[in-house]
């Protein structure tokens, strides 16, 4: 009980968090627009990123699929630990804490996912 209360409490948190910053970057808002040109990454970056966090966090959310998730939870651990390090980077650290707290939640979501929730390994050599 108390595994499942952790998933879905950092679940939720990452939803939020993801579904939040992917809408700020599909509707390319001009401070996360100058931020991204800033960081050196182009303008268009924002729509993919927006569009792939959005369906990451659907795939998450629904039942089943666990392949899915397992891509999912890939691509939002590549984004956040890429941001971080574009961040240390540009020399931007001062903003490092939305993506390091996203990277965590996607870290801690991902070990306490429940079973149904994780491919089912298949042993050929017994």
């Amino acid at each position: 009980m108390r595994n499942k209360i952790i998933y879905w409490i950092a679940t939720i948190w990452l939803s939020l968090g993801m579904v939040s910053t992917g809408m700020v970057q599909l509707f390319k808002v001009k401070v996360e627009g100058d931020f991204i040109t800033h960081l050196g990454y182009p303008a268009y970056f924002l729509t993919i990123l927006g569009v792939w966090k959005i369906l990451g966090v659907a795939v998450l959310l629904i039942p089943k699929f666990p392949l899915l998730k397992e891509w999912a939870y890939a691509g939002f651990f590549f984004a956040m630990s890429g941001a971080a390090f574009s961040h240390i980077a540009s020399g931007t650290v001062n903003e490092i804490f939305p993506s390091l707290l996203l990277l965590i939640l996607t870290v801690v979501s991902w070990y306490f996912r429940p079973t149904d929730r994780k491919i089912i390994s298949v042993n050929f050599n017994k």
